[in-house]
C-alpha cells in the first residue's frame, strides 16, 4: 500500500514538466530537483476545478458562503448533540468536533483573506472569518452549552474514566468558557462580548498602523539623502527604519521620522491596552498578562519578570561590551559622530560580522539553492524521523498561485501523514512575512480514521531566473529550517483531537521545534549533506559554515538584550492597570533600564509593535522557547544531529502530543530532568560562548 502511494507521488513528479539550468547538477533528489526547476502546469481547460485546497465549495469566492452556511447549520446540530448527551468521554469528543467544524472553514479563510492574489476571494474570505468569529462568540458565552461539559469535570466517576489527553481536551474547553465570562451574569457576559468586539476592532486598526509609513516635507531632511526614500509630490514618505543603510543620517532620518508619535495610535494603543485589562478583570484575572499566561510554560507573569531580569542581570557585562565594540566601529567609519544610537545596533553589529568573519550572503548563495535546501531538510527528516517529502502535482482549482507547490509528507511505516503547501515566492500582493498556517487539524476520526493535517508554508524569496535557480542567504535558509519545524510540529502532532492538534499548543511551546531546527541549520555535518553549488556541485567548505556560525555570536549578547527589553515592555503593558504613566515613558524608563542606548526624544517605537496584536503579554515565548530548544539541543543531539534514536524520542515526547500535555511535562520529559529557571538563563547565555564549530572539527 505504502509502495504504491510513492510511486503514485513519483507519477505525479514526472507529470510536471520542469525547466532546467544549463551547467546546473542534476544530482538532485527528486524533491530537489522540483524546487530549483521553474514549474509550468499544462494548462487544464476541460479538468474539474476541485476548490482551494480540495475544499470542492470554494472554486468560487461565493464558496465561502456555501462553506460558512454549512459549518454554521453543522454547529447547530453538534451543540443540540452536546446538550442531550450524558456524562463521559463522547462530550469531549462532539465538543471536539464542533471545534473542527468551525476551523477548517475559520483556518482556511483566515489564510486566503491575507495570501490569495484575487481581492474577490481576499474579501470573500474576510467576511467569513467575521461570521464564523461571531459564531465562537456566542458559543463561547452558551450556558447550556457549557453546562454540558461542567456536568463531566463535576462527574467524578466520569471524570476518573478519561484518559489524560482527554480530560486536558475537556479542561481547555472549560477554560475557553471561563476567559469569555460564562460563570458571570447576564449583564456582565454582554460587557464581555461588547469589550471582544471592541478589542477586535482596536487589534486590526493597531496592526494596520504599525505598518503605515509617516511622511514629511521634504525639505525638513538634507537633499541628498531623498533618493533613499519615497518621494510623493513635495513630501517624503518613510515606511521602515532603513536599518541596513550604510549612511548614518540615512538610519538617523528613517528612525525619528518612522517612530515619531502619531496621536491616534498612542489613543488606540491606551484603548486596547485598557480593554485587555478591563476583560481581564471582569473574568476573575489580576491583569490581562495572568489570563495569557495561565496554560503556559511560564505560568504567570511574575515567573517572566523573574527569567527576564536574571537574563538581563547574566548579559549585562557581555552586552555592554557589544556596545563598546559598536561604538569603536562607529568612531572608526564617521569620527565627526561616535556616540552610538538606537538606530546604529542593526548596522553596526551586521558591520562587524562581516568584518571579522566575510560573511558576504553572494559568496555563500550559490550553494543554497532552494533545491538544495528542500534535499536537505528531506534527508533530515527521513534520517531523524522516519518520514519524507514528496512533491505532488496540485488539481486544477486547488492552489492560489502557479509557483506554489504542494508537498505530501510520508511516514515510513504509517505511510501518507499529512501535505504541506509551500507558497514560497514573492507577490507584490502578499505579506512579507515567513509564515506557518494551519489550515486543517489532524484527528481521529468516527470511523477509526484520522484526519490529515494542512498547512501552508508563505515565505517571500526571490524567483528563479533564466540562468539560475532560487538562491537563498544563510538567513533565508535558516528561516526555511524554522518554518518547516513548525510543519513538522503539525504533521507528526499525533492527537486524538484537533483542539490541540500540531502547533495548537502553548505559545511559550509552539516555538521550540522551529527553533531547534535553526539549530540543524547551523551544524555542518547536517548542511554538508545539502550545500552544494547549484552549477559545478562543489560543496559548501566546512570553513565557511564555521565562520558562518561564529559570527552570529558577533554582538549576540547586545540582540538578546533587545529582545529582553521588548519583552519586558510588553510585561508592563498588560500588567497593573491603570498604567502609572504614558506608554512612551514607560517606554522611555525600560528602554533605558532593560536596554542600554538612550531614548531618543519625540519618538514612539511601541507603535510600531505589530507582536502587541498577536502576541500581547507572551512575546517572552521567542526567548523561553529558544532556552528550551538550546537545552534539548545540547543535551540530546548536539553529539550526534542524526542520531534515529534520538529523533524518535523527540518525536514521541516532543512533537507527538501538540497542546494535549502539559508543555514543561514534555520537555521534562524530553530532558529526563526539571530545569530550573536557571538552566533556562544558562542555556541562552551559555549559546554565545560555545564554539561549536570546534567541538564538530574535533569530533570527527
Amino acid at each position: 500500500m505504502l509502495n504504491r502511494r510513492i510511486l503514485t507521488l513519483f507519477k505525479c513528479i514526472r507529470g510536471r514538466r520542469l525547466k532546467t539550468y544549463r551547467n546546473v547538477s542534476t544530482s538532485w533528489s527528486p524533491v530537489g530537483a522540483a524546487f530549483n526547476a521553474r514549474p509550468r502546469r499544462k494548462a487544464d481547460l476541460f479538468g474539474k476545478n476541485v476548490g482551494l485546497f480540495g475544499v470542492q465549495e470554494l472554486s468560487s469566492p461565493v464558496g465561502f458562503q456555501v462553506a460558512q452556511e454549512n459549518a454554521l447549520k453543522e454547529t447547530e446540530q453538534l451543540v443540540d448533540q452536546a446538550c442531550r448527551t450524558s456524562p463521559g468521554p463522547q462530550i469531549v469528543q462532539i465538543f471536539d468536533r464542533l471545534s473542527d467544524c468551525l476551523c477548517r472553514v475559520a483556518d482556511l479563510a483566515d489564510f486566503v483573506k491575507v495570501a490569495h492574489p484575487d481581492p474577490s476571494f481576499r474579501e470573500a474570505a474576510e467576511i467569513t472569518c467575521m461570521a464564523i468569529g461571531t459564531a465562537v462568540e456566542k458559543l463561547n458565552t452558551n450556558i447550556e452549552l457549557c453546562n454540558s461539559l461542567k456536568n463531566l469535570l463535576n462527574d467524578k466517576e466520569a471524570l476518573d474514566s478519561l484518559d489524560p489527553e482527554t480530560r486536558r481536551v475537556a479542561e481547555l474547553f472549560m477554560f475557553d468558557f471561563e476567559i469569555s465570562g460564562i460563570h458571570l451574569n447576564e449583564e456582565k457576559r454582554r460587557r464581555v462580548v461588547n469589550l471582544n468586539v471592541q478589542m477586535l476592532d482596536l487589534n486590526n486598526s493597531f496592526l494596520l498602523g504599525t505598518h503605515l509609513p509617516n511622511k514629511i516635507d521634504q525639505n525638513a531632511i538634507p537633499e541628498h539623502i531623498h533618493h533613499f526614500f519615497s518621494i510623493q509630490k513635495d513630501h517624503i514618505h518613510i515606511n521602515g527604519l532603513h536599518a541596513d543603510a550604510s549612511d548614518d543620517l540615512v538610519r538617523e532620518a528613517a528612525y525619528k521620522i518612522f517612530l515619531y508619535p502619531n496621536p491616534e495610535m498612542l489613543h488606540c494603543l491606551d484603548q486596547l491596552l485598557a480593554c485587555r485589562n478591563q476583560l481581564a478583570h471582569l473574568v476573575g484575572y489580576e491583569s490581562f498578562a495572568h489570563r495569557a499566561l495561565k496554560g503556559t510554560m511560564a505560568k504567570d507573569p511574575e515567573t517572566v519578570m523573574h527569567f527576564l531580569t536574571k537574563l538581563s542581570e547574566k548579559l549585562s557585562k557581555r552586552t555592554e561590551k557589544d556596545f563598546c565594540m559598536m561604538q569603536e566601529m562607529k568612531k572608526k567609519i564617521n569620527p565627526k559622530c561616535c556616540e552610538l544610537m538606537p538606530w546604529d545596533h542593526p548596522y553596526y553589529s551586521g558591520v562587524l560580522r562581516a568584518e571579522r568573519f566575510n560573511i558576504e550572503p553572494s559568496l555563500y548563495s550559490p550553494f543554497f539553492s532552494l533545491g538544495a535546501c528542500m534535499d536537505g531538510l528531506n534527508l533530515l527528516f527521513t534520517q531523524l524521523l522516519g518520514v519524507s517529502l514528496y512533491v505532488e502535482e496540485p488539481e486544477k482549482g486547488e492552489v492560489w498561485s502557479d509557483d506554489v507547490r504542494k508537498l505530501a509528507v510520508v511516514d515510513e511505516a504509517a505511510g501518507l501523514v499529512g501535505y504541506i503547501y509551500c507558497d514560497f515566492f514573492h507577490r507584490s500582493d502578499k505579506p512579507h512575512q515567513d509564515c506557518h498556517f494551519t489550515i486543517r487539524g489532524g484527528r481521529l476520526l468516527e470511523n477509526g480514521e484520522y484526519q490529515l493535517p494542512v498547512v501552508v508554508l508563505m515565505l517571500s524569496l526571490p524567483h528563479p531566473t533564466k540562468s539560475s535557480p532560487t538562491l537563498l542567504t544563510p538567513g533565508m535558509m535558516e528561516n526555511l529550517f524554522h518554518e518547516m519545524g513548525h510543519a513538522m510540529h503539525s504533521m507528526l502532532g499525533r492527537t486524538r483531537y484537533q483542539h490541540v492538534t500540531g502547533t495548537r499548543c502553548p505559545t511559550d511551546f509552539a516555538e521550540v521545534p522551529s527553533i531547534l531546527m535553526e539549530y540543524f541549520a547551523s551544524d555542518y555535518r547536517v548542511v554538508k549533506q545539502f550545500a552544494r553549488h547549484y552549477q559545478t556541485g562543489q560543496p559548501l567548505p566546512q570553513n565557511m559554515v564555521s565562520r558562518l556560525c561564529e559570527s552570529k555570536k558577533v554582538c549576540a549578547a547586545a540582540d538578546l538584550q533587545l529582545q529582553i527589553f521588548y519583552s519586558v515592555l510588553d510585561q508592563i503593558y498588560h500588567g497593573k492597570h491603570p498604567l502609572t504613566k504614558s506608554t512612551t515613558e514607560i517606554l522611555k524608563e525600560t528602554q533605558e533600564k532593560f536596554y542600554g542606548l538612550p531614548y531618543v526624544p519625540n519618538t514612539a517605537w511601541q507603535l510600531r509593535f505589530s507582536h502587541l496584536v498577536g502576541y500581547g503579554a507572551k512575546y517572552y515565548s521567542y526567548l523561553m522557547s529558544r532556552a528550551v530548544a538550546s537545552m534539548v539541543w545540547k543535551q540530546c543531539f548536539m553529539e550526534d544531529p542524526l542520531n534515529r534514536a534520538v529523533g524518535e524520542r523527540y518525536r514521541r515526547e516532543m512533537l507527538a502530543h501538540g497542546g494535549g500535555k502539559v508543555p514543561m511535562f514534555m520537555v521534562e520529559d524530553m530532558l529526563q530532568k526539571k530545569p530550573s529557571m536557571d538552566d533556562f538563563v544558562e542555556a541562552l547565555v551559555s549559546d554565545l560562548d560555545l564554539n561549536f564549530e570546534t567541538f564538530f572539527m574535533d569530533s570527527e
